[in-house]
Order: C-alpha cells, then structure tokens, then sequence
C-alpha cells in the first residue's frame, strides 16, 4: 500500500513566522505552498521550493482568498470569472519559482475557505478545475476525498487526490467540521494517527455523530501552521512505517 502525506507550508509573512517547514518538510512527501493571497509572499514561496528540492518533496500550489487578515478561512463572494482570475494568479506566481528552479509543479490544492466552499458549490469547483486545466492539464488536483472538486478533476481527466485529514474532525456527509465548533480540531497525535489508520486500513472516517463514513485515502493532510503538527507528522509516519505502508508523492 503506498499513500502520500501532505502539510500546508509556506504561511510565513515577512517578519511573521509561523509553522516549523525545515523541520516538516523532510518527513512529508508533498507540500501545498500559500501562493501570497492567505499567507506566504515571494521571498517565502522561493525559500520553501528551494527546501522542497533538497528533499526531493512533491511540491504543490495552495491557492486561497485574499486576505490575510483572516489567514484565508473567511469566505468571499466572488463571481466564477474572478475566482479563474484568482486561482491562474497563484499558480502562475508558483509556477514560476518553479521554473526559476527547475522543478515541477505536481499539484494543487485550494486553501481554506475557498477548499471549503467547493464543498457545496459544484460550479465553483468546475471553476477552479477549468482555470487549472488551462494552465496545465498535466497539473494533479487535490480536494476532500469525494468532494466536488476531485469529481469535477476527474471529469474532465485531470488527475485527482482524494485528501483525508489527519487533524480535523468530520461530519456524517463526510465534509470537515467547521472550525467555528469547537471540537472542529483534533489536538492528541494518538488520536490523530488513529483516526488516520481507520481511514487507510478500514476506507471509513468516524464522523463526530458516531457514523462511519466510507471514504477514499489517497494522501493525508497535516496543517503546518497547527502547534502540534510536527508531533503529528512524527507520529503517523512511525505508524504507517510499522504497518509497512509505503510513504510516496503521488
């Protein structure tokens, strides 16, 4: 069994440092690098994919909203048009450092409130997936396993990450807790880790209701900015090794 895991790096900010990316990056095997709208701008963009190369790391856009304020978890209504607009930006400006330092862009995977509003908005995940298909239909498409946003990549032969997460909680129709609930987080790394193994080795998530949940395991998130997420990636690596499961960008 073979199975990527992912964090979301490069959420620095000038002199604002958040999250420990030198310190995760060698044990993940793919990042989603903020492209300078939630978080990150063009000195931490560089410096990340510079650190992702020496470590051989799948290296993935994270596109959100504008706005840093809210570090990208506060939904903006905007027409489908702009959200194409908003998206070709972002991960043109990544795809450029990529260039610059000659390597690929694997994948891309929505940020915050937008990942989440694809969720319930069908059309604005075609949306995100047609900008992206323009700039690369070679480009893979991350989103909540058997969410809108990995159909809408399969539809049109993009390939497609279904994404499990390692420290959020779920709902009975699979989608992320909302993180204005209080038990939206998980913050234990046992609890974390098996919460993950249940979805690998079993294709279920425990919803907060009790319910299984089917659910497809194709890479496993852990958020960078979280203070536990270095103890958590420790944790589920030891814990997929052990089950001889093969750690690998897809």
């Amino acid at each position: 069994m073979k199975i990527d895991l992912n964090a979301d790096l490069g959420e620095s900010f000038g002199n604002y440092t958040i999250g420990n990316d030198a310190a995760i990056i060698p044990l993940i095997t793919s990042a989603n690098i903020a492209c300078g709208m939630h978080a990150g701008d063009f000195n931490v963009m560089e410096e990340t994919i510079k650190l992702c190369k020496t470590q051989n790391i799948g290296i993935g856009a994270h596109p959100g909203y504008n706005d840093l304020m809210g570090f990208g978890r506060r939904k903006v209504d905007m027409p489908y048009d702009e959200v194409e607009a908003l998206i070709t930006y972002q991960v043109g400006a990544i795809q450029a450092f990529c260039k610059r330092h000659d390597v690929k862009l694997n994948h891309v995977k929505p940020h915050g409130a937008l990942y989440n509003a694809t969720f319930q908005d069908e059309q604005l995940a075609e949306c995100i997936v047609s900008a992206l298909y323009k700039l690369d239909p070679e480009l893979k498409v991350m989103g909540i396993a058997g969410g809108h946003l990995v159909h809408a990549a399969e539809a049109k032969g993009m390939t497609a990450i279904h994404e499990v997460f390692a420290d959020r909680n779920y709902e009975a129709d699979g989608t992320l807790v909302s993180r204005s609930e209080s038990d939206a987080l998980i913050h234990d790394a046992d609890e974390a880790t098996a919460h993950i193994l249940r979805m690998i080795n079993d294709g279920v998530v425990k919803a907060k209701d009790g319910t299984l949940v089917p659910i497809k395991a194709d890479s496993i998130c852990v958020h960078g900015d979280g203070p536990e997420a270095l103890q958590f990636v420790e944790s589920i690596r030891k814990a997929l090794q052990a089950q001889h499961i093969e750690l690998t960008t897809i």
